[in-house]
Parts: C-alpha cells; sequence; structure tokens
C-alpha cells in the first residue's frame, strides 16, 4: 500500500461535506462512467456534477441496502475466506494522483489488498454467468488499487435471495496506468469547464434537460451542426421506416393468432393477451362538476420539445 497516502477522516463528516470533497476529485464510483462502462452514469454527467451543476442524487432503496447490506457482506466475506478486515474510516488521495480519491469499503487486515462489498438484485443474476461480474465493479476496484498502491482487491458480491461470491482481482500496472490517463485527462475538462462530448445516453440526455430547463427567444446560428442536423433527419426517416416494417411482421404474427393468445416457434415465444386498464376522465370529471376548483389538483411541468424540419 502506498506509504505516503493524504487521509481525511469521515467520522465525523456530514453528508453535504462528504458530499463535497467528493466533487473535488474522481471517485471509484465515477471511475466506470468516466471511460463509458457505466450504463447509467455518462462522462458529461459525471462532469456536470463534479462542477456541482446537478442536484444531490435523491437516496432510494439500492442505495439504501447496499448501505445497510455493507456490513453484512463483510462479515460474510471473512467467513467464506477466512479472512478479516478493518473499515478505512478516511477518504484516501495519492500525491502522485491528485484528481483521483478512494472511499473504501473495508480493508483486508495482513494483506496488501482492499475489499469491496456490492449489493444487488437477484434480476442481475444474469450478469454473473461463468465467473463473470459487471464491468463497474471491476473498474472501481482498479481504480481503488491505482489510488492506494495495493496489489490485490478483493469483490464480495451479495446477490439477493440467490448467492454470495467472492472474486479476486490482481493488480494490472498496465490497465492502472490506461485508467489514470483517462481520469487525468476527464479531471482537466472539469478544471477547465469544458464539456466531454455529448453521447445518446439516457444519462447524459436528461443532465442537459436539467442544465438547460427552459428556453428564451434567442436564435443561434447552428452552421457548425449542419452535419450533425442532416444525421438526425436521416436517421428519423430510417427510424421511421423501420418501425413500419416492425409492425408489419408484427401484423402478420398477430393476424395467424386470431383469437389465440399464444403462440411459440423452436427459438420464440409470442403473447397476445388481452388485457383492461381502468383511467380516470379528468376532462369528463371537471366537466360534469364545474362547481368544485380543481385547479389545485392539476400539477404542471415544464419541458422542453426538440423538433427539426427542413427549410424550403
Amino acid at each position: 500500500m502506498y506509504k505516503n497516502l493524504t487521509k481525511i477522516s469521515t467520522l465525523n463528516m456530514s453528508h453535504e461535506d462528504w458530499l463535497k470533497h467528493r466533487q473535488k476529485s474522481i471517485g471509484g464510483s465515477d471511475a466506470p462512467s468516466i471511460i463509458g462502462l457505466n450504463p447509467w452514469s455518462s462522462p458529461y454527467t459525471v462532469w456536470a456534477d463534479k462542477l456541482g451543476k446537478l442536484p444531490p442524487k435523491d437516496d432510494n432503496e439500492a442505495m439504501r441496502q447496499g448501505r445497510d447490506l455493507e456490513f453484512y457482506v463483510a462479515q460474510r466475506f471473512c467467513e467464506a475466506t477466512g479472512k478479516k478486515v478493518r473499515r478505512e474510516n478516511n477518504i484516501l488521495i495519492n500525491p502522485d494522483l491528485p484528481f483521483a480519491h478512494a472511499n473504501v469499503d473495508r480493508m483486508v487486515v495482513g494483506e496488501d489488498a482492499g475489499l469491496e462489498c456490492k449489493t444487488t438484485s437477484a434480476l442481475n443474476m444474469k450478469n454473473f454467468k461463468n465467473g463473470a461480474f459487471p464491468d463497474t465493479y471491476y473498474v472501481q476496484c482498479v481504480h481503488y488499487m491505482m489510488v492506494t498502491g495495493c496489489n490485490k482487491w478483493y469483490l464480495a458480491v451479495l446477490v439477493l435471495n440467490k448467492e454470495f461470491m467472492v472474486f479476486e482481482i490482481e493488480r494490472d500496472e498496465e490497465e492502472i496506468e490506461a485508467l489514470a490517463k483517462a481520469e487525468e485527462e476527464f479531471w482537466k475538462l472539469v478544471e477547465a469547464k469544458t464539456s466531454p462530448a455529448t453521447d445518446g445516453t439516457a444519462s447524459t440526455t436528461n443532465t442537459i434537460s436539467i442544465l438547460y430547463p427552459e428556453s428564451n427567444d434567442d436564435s443561434v446560428n447552428l452552421f457548425a451542426y449542419e452535419s450533425e442536423l442532416q444525421q438526425y433527419m436521416a436517421l428519423s426517416a430510417q427510424i421511421k421506416d423501420l418501425e413500419k416494417l416492425k409492425d408489419e411482421m408484427a401484423n402478420r404474427v398477430k393476424a395467424f393468432l386470431g383469437e389465440a393468445g399464444k403462440g411459440e416457434t423452436d427459438h420464440y415465444r409470442v403473447s397476445w393477451t388481452s388485457t383492461s386498464r381502468s383511467t380516470f376522465d379528468s376532462k369528463r370529471f371537471a366537466s360534469d362538476h364545474r362547481d368544485i376548483d380543481l385547479s389545485e389538483y392539476y400539477k404542471t411541468s415544464t419541458y422542453r420539445t426538440f423538433k427539426v424540419t427542413e427549410n424550403k
């Protein structure tokens, strides 16, 4: 383990202060997003978050369970391996890598190694077939080895109600060097307040909507984006044609099914079953009860509609 790590105690640190420290550099959970391996968060989103442009993330049940079960996962790791672990109640900073920090779950006693504890849904069991595990977990562990200098990192995963697994990840200098380079380049963008390239992920789409929630009456010259707009229109036309073709294939099968609710081939199962749904007709209710003021029950939301048309 690196001997000269800077340690910032988290024992009496408030959640708000922890968030402020987290924004000062790249953490383990940020690393997969920066190199494009996190399906739920993009480089653009992390960039905006580090600059304080995004509101704090709302806590959810999965996050709560992950925190609450961390002790249990660490205990199961000790039972499964015979090893001992200790808490590291500090934010760790490597002076040679000032753009990065590490909030590790546990350090392994008597070894140059740490432990990452994960809890996930049984629906994600498919990600652990044949000894595999998600890339996001792997990159996070590599990041911790990069910051701490440790030669090994253990990964303990509890798949709720299904299985408990332990993985061992050895230090790979080439991977660590590549990750450090990617993180350093990303941090330069944060410091310069220059955004990374946008992509088509839901994360980036949502981040842009948060950053620019309302429009004004200004009009700008988009000459530099002529190519993007041409591709957008071409792709829109292709999508429309493909949707029509997809519906044609579905209609062929539906016509053959007739009243049958199910069917199958050697490779596919099809269901076309009857369902019913009751909805509240608010407009009719308002018309039938004009004496009732319903204004306080209507929720107004603001959103922006993106539309491209060709100039004639």
